[in-house]
């Protein structure tokens, strides 16, 4: 056993201090382990944000894609450093609570010190960046909370239970009552907060199994783009498949007035998904309107997936599927509307144009055109709204905003997902309006927005949320509360057993201690 105890002394100093040695004592000892356990605090936090936040990681490549014209997958890079740091850290925390635990002086390596300051400058820059350029994501934080905050507080509460013997041996241990009176107001607020958050907590999937909503539907946006290169025939094929209620794409038109599917927009708006370069070097096609519909269906609409494969998904396709892949061309809103038609399912899209007047005098001829059941037809572009509405009464108009969706006696609302919370859908469910969410790809977010009541979601990943049979957990509020009080209660008995085992070894620490002077002090009188 001394032999086990001894190897674990040197493995855990060593690791922490890089002395295999004994470690000398350093005045701020106590101060670097509290930055340790800070920035492994922080890092854990951020490591959670990247979490959350990977539903939308497809903004971030794009971000990276218009800045440096290549497309890389910038938000799995950013996760791997995030799981890097925070793994560091925690293993470092574990190895300074073995070198307290077994009477090991404490001495962080300065090696250490660099890594925690590098660790701190990452965490911040990645928090200053998503404040600057990617704010729209902070309301997915608190919003995730409601899917995660019952566990993550079962979670608090056992790293409090197992870090609570190190506390009670450092309050034992101070030497001045200033510093027990630190100790123990700090552990006891902590202590407070971790074990009595669920009173604050709120979700909408803490109800009765009998009170969950239908599942929402699924809408493909851009049709099954994990499967397909996004916004070709193959994609919107894949989708169906999922049993998808609507195709989500966007529209442009070509210079002969032909409208077509590509979402990228602007200045090299071709370059991404098509071999635009290799086909025409020495053309720029800055707009939709500068080139024709028999040049667009010259390029391949399918070899870039391959090549970038955005979602991680190319693995999973077979060699006909890569194949069909990499044949894709860019299709007209004809052949969508078609395909639409022949499934019965419907079409929502954005439309963009420099010119809105002509071009949606074309997209909607083009779509009359068609003979597609019009009432398939979700409108989502807000310009010329009320001329689409005279040309085509029978369109389901879509708003973007709820306001004036109100004012113009509509009922369909499409808006992201981190813009509405689970309250207010629940609330405009009851007012009979369809709310469809985008972009919704984890099963996280999806069971929330299902226990919420959401009407649909536009998605990446159809082929995955078809198959969920339910939300992630449903709870029924009594349940949570007793397990919650269980929980506690456990834990606050544990935590005290653990007080009183210390107290009693530190009253004998010290009466064996008084002993051995008492006898020491006997015999210096004796020898005397």
């Amino acid at each position: 056993m001394s032999q086990e105890n001894n190897c674990c002394r040197v493995c855990s100093r060593g690791f922490y201090s890089c002395h295999w040695r004994n470690a000398s004592k350093r005045k701020n000892a106590c101060c670097w382990f509290s930055v340790v356990a800070l920035v492994s605090l922080l890092s854990l936090c951020w490591l959670y944000i990247c979490l959350v936040t990977f539903n939308d990681q497809e903004d971030v490549n794009w971000k990276g894609f218009k800045k440096l014209g290549r497309w890389v997958n910038w938000f799995m890079v950013v996760i791997i450093i995030s799981a890097v740091l925070t793994s560091y850290c925690i293993l470092l925390l574990l190895f300074a609570l073995f070198q307290v635990a077994l009477g090991e002086q404490l001495d962080l390596h300065w090696l250490h010190k660099i890594f925690l300051f590098l660790g701190v400058i990452f965490i911040a820059l990645g928090v200053t960046g998503i404040s600057l350029k990617w704010k729209q994501e902070w309301p997915t934080v608190p919003l995730s909370l409601q899917a995660t905050a019952p566990f993550l507080q079962f979670g608090a509460v056992g790293a409090l239970t197992l870090l609570s013997p190190f506390v009670f041996k450092g309050f034992h241990k101070a030497k001045n009552r200033w510093s027990k009176v630190l100790i123990a107001v700090v552990f006891v607020l902590v202590s407070t907060a971790i074990l009595l958050c669920p009173l604050f907590i709120q979700s909408p999937c803490l109800i009765e199994l009998n009170e969950l909503p239908e599942k929402p539907e699924l809408i493909g946006h851009r049709g099954a783009p994990m499967l397909a290169p996004e916004n070709t025939m193959m994609s919107f094929n894949r989708s169906i498949a999922c049993g998808v209620k609507a195709f989500e794409t966007d529209v442009q038109l070509s210079k002969d007035r032909v409208p077509f599917l590509m979402h990228d927009n602007g200045s090299e708006f071709l370059s991404r998904t098509t071999n635009v370069k290799e086909k025409f070097p020495n053309e720029n096609f800055s707009y939709s309107a500068n080139i024709s519909w028999e040049e667009l269906q010259s390029l391949n609409a399918g070899e870039w997936f391959l090549k970038t494969d955005p979602f991680c998904s190319v693995s999973q396709l077979s060699e006909e599927e890569k194949e069909e892949a990499r044949s894709q061309t860019i299709p007209s809103l004809l052949q969508l509307l078609n395909l639409a038609k022949q499934h019965n399912i419907s079409v929502i899209f954005d439309l963009y144009s420099p010119n809105q007047e002509n071009d949606t005098k074309d997209t909607v001829s083009t779509i009359l055109s068609s003979g597609i059941d019009p009432r398939l037809i979700l409108w989502l572009p807000p310009a010329m709204r009320e001329s689409v509405n005279l040309t085509a009464p029978d369109f389901i108009q879509v708003y973007n905003n709820e306001m004036e969706m109100f004012d113009k006696g509509g009922d369909h609302l499409n808006v992201k997902y981190s813009k509405m919370s689970p309250e207010k859908i629940r609330d405009l469910r009851r007012r009979n309006v369809t709310v469809n969410l985008w972009v919704v790809n984890e099963r996280w977010l999806f069971s929330l927005l299902w226990c919420a009541g959401a009407s649909s979601v536009t998605t990446n990943s159809c082929h995955l949320l078809k198959d969920m049979e339910g939300p992630d957990w449903v709870m029924s509020r009594l349940k949570y509360t007793i397990i919650w009080i269980v929980v506690d209660a456990l834990s606050f008995l544990i935590m005290t057993g653990f007080y009183i085992f210390q107290r009693d070894g530190e009253a004998k620490k010290q009466y064996s201690s008084l002993e051995q002077e008492r006898t020491v002090s006997l015999l210096t009188h004796w020898v005397d």
